[in-house]
């Protein structure tokens, strides 16, 4: 469960970086990737459903204001 934790954190930090670099696309190609692993979380039962979807809500919000 920690491997896949920190495989999920880092793709949640891969989309973060994106963001602050300004880089729209490659965000939402990110966030693109990122989507599956957060789910897969969900299905094994680590991750809690709202959690993940606060998760995809939140880097979704922060991408659609720096692509505006």
């Amino acid at each position: 469960n920690a491997s896949l934790r920190s495989r999920a954190r880092t793709y949640v930090k891969k989309t973060l970086a994106a963001i602050a670099a300004g880089e729209a696309q490659a965000a939402t190609d990110a966030l693109r990737a990122a989507t599956p692993i957060l789910d897969g979380m969900v299905t094994k039962g680590i991750y809690k459903k709202n959690k993940c979807a606060r998760i995809k809500s939140r880097l979704n919000a922060r991408i659609k204001a720096i692509a505006s």
